[in-house]
């Protein structure tokens, strides 16, 4: 036996030799056709394309750069041009949940657990604002003809807001002020309340698809309570990890912190818990077991305009135009009856606590934007429960792609009316900025 398979190596060793020597025709050294886009080539052309929408806004003055990014996404995506085909835009998907995981955590680190407990003014608010978007979205989808489950859900995840405009935008701006910090606190609650509202409303949505009870009960806790282990625990190590760094060591700080991200998105994906409260959860963690200090007081910089560009223009270039247009009296009516109750909770909230007119408006108006983890939401429903989610990224996504329209102008505009915009910029200059005026 040995002899044989001696004999039979020695036969394809000199086969594969004989093969070797034939000269490869040059046609099979080019590929076969036009060859599909990659990862790679989706990176490039993201940025490129995403960096040229930024420039094109910034020489309107007027047009937040957000837009731009999302005018040209749109472009070069499959309703525009067709360079990037859905396809290869669902390839490069990495590349997104690593932007909008950075996002969520800088959002989740403005949160303590434990002071947010205890600030009456912000635990009612966002609580009563939350709510209030809750009935709204709610009474807007049984109004219509919605079956209640698909009322409930959408409703939930209508409670949430979009950490990415908010922050982009407030940078861009050079903004800094109690509005901002309000609304930042209030984006990171929305979206805590409005992920525990889909954990409760989803087992019901499940029992009626291919789950029996125990698992329609037990799936969605566990992808939440997952997601919060998952983050206190990659938080305990990277915090652990930061202070040892010296004060001056911002490089190494921000390289953990993206470590971090990967580590907690690539835990949740491993064992297939929530990645988006993930995120926001290994913020808030991080918030809590370090404080204000050292690693929660990172800046992305440059890195992070990397991220930002790449989301956005990955957002544009996903809209469909042909649906939002479809269902735009719907969406319209849910954009309409969600900015009413935002808007109408904060503002009333603010003139119980006896917040400023000005303040209390501009932080209701920063809560306006819906994206990142509504679309994860819609995400989830899709591949939970296919027809069930069908019908409710109809809707919510034509409302999407609405709200990342309207939603950076407003932002822009909010904090020009809170007069936050260029306060950061000049209080670093030493000059006081001018009351209720941008600078």
């Amino acid at each position: 036996m040995t002899d044989l398979a001696v004999t039979a190596a020695s036969a394809a060793a000199a086969q594969a030799s004989a093969a070797a020597s034939v000269p490869m025709p040059l046609v099979q050294v080019f590929p076969n056709g036009w060859p599909q886009a990659n990862v790679m080539v989706v990176f490039g052309l993201l940025l490129a394309f995403g960096v040229l929408g930024g420039l094109l806004a910034a020489r309107a003055r007027w047009l937040p750069s957000i837009t731009g990014f999302m005018i040209l996404g749109l472009m070069v995506g499959p309703s525009g041009l067709g360079l990037l085909s859905g396809q290869a835009l669902g390839d490069a998907r990495v590349l997104v949940d690593i932007a909008l995981g950075l996002i969520l955590f800088k959002l989740g680190v403005t949160l303590h657990p434990v002071k947010a407990m205890r600030d009456k003014r912000l635990l009612l608010t966002s609580l009563g604002e939350g709510l209030a978007t809750f009935g709204a979205i709610l009474a807007l989808m049984l109004w219509i003809g919605a079956p209640a489950v698909v009322a409930v859900l959408a409703a939930a995840i209508a409670v949430s807001s979009s950490p990415a405009v908010l922050i982009h935008v407030a940078e861009e701006l050079h903004a800094e002020g109690p509005a901002l910090d309000n609304a930042q606190q209030l984006v990171a609650a929305n979206n805590v309340l409005s992920f525990l509202l889909f954990s409760l409303a989803l087992p019901v949505a499940l029992v009626g698809e291919r789950f029996d009870i125990r698992t329609s009960l037990v799936l969605p806790a566990y992808q939440m309570l997952g997601a919060v282990v998952v983050s206190v625990v990659v938080a305990w190590l990277v915090v652990f990890i930061a202070r040892l760094t010296r004060q001056d060591e911002e490089h190494f700080r921000f390289a953990l912190v993206v470590g971090a991200v990967m580590l907690t998105l690539g835990l949740s994906q491993a064992f297939k818990v929530s990645g988006l409260f993930a995120g926001l959860a290994l913020g808030i963690a991080c918030r809590w077991l370090q404080g204000r200090t050292r690693i929660t007081r990172v800046e992305l910089g440059g890195g992070g305009d990397v991220f930002f560009v790449i989301l956005f223009v990955f957002a544009g270039a996903n809209l469909h135009l042909h649906e939002a247009l479809l269902y735009a009296p719907i969406a319209l009516a849910f954009v309409g009856a969600r900015i009413v109750a935002k808007l109408g909770a904060v503002y009333g909230f603010g003139l119980a606590f006896g917040v400023p007119h000005r303040q209390s408006l501009a932080s209701g108006m920063l809560l306006i934007p819906m994206a990142g983890l509504a679309i994860g939401l819609v995400q989830t429903t899709t591949n939970l429960a296919p027809e069930l989610g069908a019908r409710i990224s109809a809707i919510v996504l034509a409302a999407v792609a609405l709200f990342e329209t309207i939603g950076p102008p407003i932002a822009a505009f909010a904090l020009k009316l809170a007069g936050e915009a260029g306060r950061k910029r000049c209080l670093a200059e030493g000059e006081a900025p001018i009351e209720g005026q941008s600078a």
